[in-house]
Parts: C-alpha cells; sequence; structure tokens
C-alpha cells in the first residue's frame, strides 16, 4: 500500500465537509447505502445460521465431531474474538491508508473464510475459520462506518448509519429462514444443508464487493491526507450528478474548515486525544458498546438452544421464531432512526436503551415464573430487541461521530473491540453454560445481567451522550489537524 505522503504540509482552506452536508438525499447516496451497508446483512446471516444449526452440527452424520455447546460457546466466542482483533488491526490501517481500500480487503477476507467456512472436516478448521470470518468483519465495522458517516449529509446521518447497522436483522431473517431449508432433511442431506449456508454467504460477498468498486474514497480523508485535488474531483462529481438529477443548482456551502495536511497521526497521539481530551466521550463509548455486546452476543448465539432445551422445540423449526425477533430487531432502527435526528441522540440513545433494559427484567421475571411459551417468549424478545437494537445501533453511530476524524476509524475498532470483548466473548461462553444447566434459574440469571448492563449504559448516555444531531462532523470534534481547534469536550 502507498501512504497519502505526497503534498502533505500544506494549509489548506476548504469548504469540502460543507459542500458534502448540504447536499439533499439523492439516488447517489442511496449507491452507498447499497454498496457499503449491505454487509451488516451477511454479518446477521452469519450468525443467525451458526446459532439455528448448533444442534444440527452436533447430531451423527453432520461431517463434524462437535457439541452443540462448542458451536455457540467455543466457535461463537471465537468468532467474536476474530472480530475484536480484526477490528483493531484493520482500524489502524482505516485511518492510515483510507477507506475504500480497507473495506475491499476487509470484505475479501470475510469472503474466503465463509467460503473456507463451508468445507469444514474437524472441530478445529471450523473454529479456526470462524476466528478468520470474524477477523474480516471487525474490520468492516471500522472501515464502513466510517466511510458512511464522512459520505452521508448531516441531517440524514443518524437515520441512515442507524438503519444500515440494523440491517444486520435483514441479514438474521434471512439466516432463520435459509436455516430450516438447511436443517430440512428431507430436501438436504444432514452434511450439506449447513456447508451450503456458508456457501451463499460467500457468493453473496462476492455480489458486494463488485458493487463496492463503485463507491469512491471519503473526501474527508483525503483533504487531510494531503490528497485534495483528488477530493476536489470526488465532490464535484458528486455534485455534478445531483444537480443533473434535480434539475436545478444546489444551495451555497456554509463554512470552511482550514486544516494542516499531514500523512498520519501516532497511537500515542490518537490515545491521548481519545481518553484525556475526549475522557468523558470515552467513557460514553464504553458503556454503549460493553452494555449491547453482551445482550446480544449472548442472546443471539443462545436463542435457537433455549428454545429447544426449555420449550423442546425441534432444531429445525428454531428459525421461525428466530425470524420474528429478527423482524422486530429491524423494525425498530428503521421506525426510531429519524428521531435520532430529529429529538436528538440524548434522549433517544438513553431511552432506547434503558426502555430495553427494563423490558428484559420484565422478562426474566415472566420466563423464572415459567408463565412463558416459546411463542410468548418470542414475543418478549421481539418488544425487548425493538429497542435495544436501536439503542446497539447508535452506539456504532456514537463513537463514529464523537472523535476527530484522524482517529474514528481507530476509535471505532477500540470501542468496538473492548466492549465486544467484555460482553461478546465472556457473554457467549457464559450463556451457553448457563442454559446447559437446564436450570431456569441460571437462564434468569443471564437475562438479568444484559438487562443490568444496558440500563446502566441507559444512564450514562442521559448524562454524557453528546447532541450530535444535524451537526457537521468537523462540528462534533475537530480534526487535530485543524490550524485553529477548540478545546477539547467543548460540546456537551
Amino acid at each position: 500500500m502507498a501512504t497519502a505522503e505526497a503534498e502533505t504540509g500544506r494549509t489548506v482552506t476548504t469548504a469540502i465537509p460543507a459542500r458534502l452536508d448540504r447536499l439533499p438525499w439523492s439516488r447517489w447516496h442511496w449507491t452507498i447505502v447499497v454498496g457499503l451497508g449491505t454487509v451488516w446483512i451477511l454479518d446477521g446471516l452469519e450468525v443467525t445460521v451458526v446459532g439455528n444449526i448448533a444442534s444440527r452440527l452436533s447430531e451423527p452424520g453432520s461431517g463434524l465431531s462437535i457439541s452443540s455447546a462448542q458451536v455457540t460457546g467455543t466457535a461463537a466466542a471465537l468468532y467474536v474474538a476474530g472480530a475484536c482483533v480484526g477490528a483493531l488491526f484493520w482500524g489502524r490501517l482505516t485511518d492510515r491508508y483510507g477507506r475504500k481500500k480497507l473495506f475491499m480487503i476487509t470484505l475479501a477476507v470475510y469472503l474466503a473464510a465463509t467460503a473456507l467456512t463451508s468445507v469444514s472436516f474437524e472441530a478445529w478448521w471450523f473454529f479456526l475459520f470462524r476466528f478468520l470470518t470474524g477477523f474480516g468483519i471487525g474490520g468492516e465495522y471500522a472501515a464502513i462506518n466510517s466511510a458512511i458517516d464522512e459520505l452521508i449529509p448531516a441531517a440524514y446521518r443518524g437515520r441512515v448509519d442507524l438503519i444500515i447497522n440494523g440491517s444486520f436483522w435483514v441479514g438474521a431473517v434471512g439466516g432463520s429462514l435459509l436455516s430450516i431449508l438447511a436443517l430440512n432433511t428431507g430436501i438436504l442431506a444432514a452434511d450439506v444443508g449447513w456447508r451450503l449456508t456458508f456457501a451463499l454467504g460467500a457468493v453473496l460477498a462476492l455480489v458486494i464487493l463488485l458493487v463496492r468498486r463503485h463507491v469512491p474514497e471519503s473526501p474527508r480523508w483525503l483533504l487531510i491526507h494531503g490528497r485534495d485535488r483528488e477530493a476536489e474531483e470526488v465532490v464535484t462529481d458528486i455534485e455534478d450528478r445531483i444537480e443533473t438529477e434535480r434539475g436545478e443548482p444546489l444551495p451555497e456551502p456554509r463554512g470552511e474548515i482550514t486544516i494542516h495536511q499531514r500523512r498520519s497521526v501516532s497511537f500515542v497521539e490518537i490515545a491521548r486525544t481519545v481518553f484525556a481530551d475526549y475522557r468523558r466521550r470515552a467513557v460514553l463509548g464504553f458503556s454503549l458498546f460493553i452494555g449491547q455486546a453482551f445482550l446480544y452476543n449472548a442472546i443471539t448465539f443462545g436463542f435457537g438452544a433455549i428454545l429447544t432445551k426449555f420449550f423442546h422445540v425441534p432444531s429445525d423449526h428454531t428459525g421461525y421464531y428466530f425470524a420474528v425477533i429478527a423482524a422486530g430487531n429491524f423494525l425498530g432502527p428503521l421506525l426510531l432512526g429519524r428521531l435520532f435526528d430529529t429529538a436528538g441522540r440524548r434522549v433517544m440513545i438513553s431511552s432506547t436503551y434503558l426502555l430495553s433494559g427494563l423490558l428484559l427484567f420484565g422478562t426474566a421475571w415472566l420466563f423464572g415464573r415459567g408463565t412463558l411459551s416459546a411463542g410468548t417468549l418470542t414475543a418478549c424478545w421481539c418488544v425487548v430487541l425493538f429497542f435495544a437494537s436501536a439503542g446497539a445501533s447508535s452506539a456504532y453511530l456514537t463513537v463514529s461521530e464523537i472523535f476527530p476524524m484522524e482517529t474514528r476509524a481507530m476509535s471505532i475498532a477500540f470501542f468496538y473491540a473492548l466492549g465486544t470483548a467484555a460482553g461478546g466473548i465472556s457473554g457467549p461462553l457464559l450463556f451457553a453454560d448457563l442454559t446447559s444447566t437446564g436450570r431456569i434459574g441460571d437462564t434468569v440469571l443471564a437475562f438479568q445481567i444484559g438487562a443490568a448492563l444496558m440500563c446502566a449504559a441507559g444512564l450514562v448516555a442521559a448524562f454524557l451522550a453528546v447532541k450530535a444531531e444535524r451537526r457537521s462532523l468537523e462540528d462534533i470534534a475537530t480534526p487535530l489537524t485543524a490550524v485553529q481547534a477548540p478545546e477539547a469536550e467543548a460540546l456537551p
């Protein structure tokens, strides 16, 4: 890779950020959404399929000598661990070498690892390529969220980011329904169906890779790294397309920024910026990620096991139930996303976390009393996750927009990795252990832990969430390269 060393060291004044933020919604923006956002559908497909086929993989004749607990526990934890490592590894490269190069490479890694998972012949092979699949997905989180927030106008950034991250659950619906087909031995052999689901994921990734070639590099990243001529060309091309589509000139941009271009930012400067200059925002990021990571990684990987263990739902029918809660998950960001741009970040982030936590406490209480069936438990989870999904998606939005441009991808990667390591690795391991006992009280405890962490994160957001709605990224967190940067933490 070639770093952006040419023409750095100059001081330039530009309106490029303001030009991007004043753009009306257009077909070009839909291209960005499709090209970048659809990868979360694949992630949802991956996670859901594994959770739903766990019981089949552990059965004789599956082609693998592996237990259900190993699939929902060990393999799930390795997938998340890979995502954490990948986020940190690729996140640093994304800030240094650009958004586009990395979101192409990380998708290719995901594609290859998924394809190789489909030909697993031993448990260790399955574990290895679940880790590497997560390694690719972790890089996607950093590269994609950085690119989306830097290309989407400020007035739409909240809802678009939430819906894109929430599209994970569109993939989850597909994964649930696909698992029904894969587990039907009347259609596919026991050692074939689950392999085809992973192979399909690789094929879809290839299609997305071809579409993604047409997504440009972030003009904001180009500008800071001394490639302002390229940034100008990209923005001018976008403006020309939108003016042609609308048949009228665009409004004049408001505001300019003066920056001193530079090659890169050191780890020391990133750490000082995030943990010293923006320490309150760092606490906010940690809280949001730990709460949602434990809840989602524990339940996503273990819901099928709960249905089969406590309600005796056949393994080839769990997909129907998961499709219902997955639909509820997607409806949350879809229907509530607009409010994050209108009612505001603070009220919406705190309320979605608190509501989902309180509703989960109620679900745990009903489950412990034995008053729930497979259907009513699914209905309860659907309501809980309607709010939790919007809150979880806002965690990615938050850490993407509240830190300076030069640290954006690395900030996303770091908070994702640390929060997910705390909740996403320990969550599946703990949850698999608790549900495997067959004791209702143990599963109730797991529900209550997730609920408590969501409520705690909601309280933190009520005090520390940044009012970022409809504001330029440069206004929320002044770039480190800005010539006259205001003091950090100036915003509420």
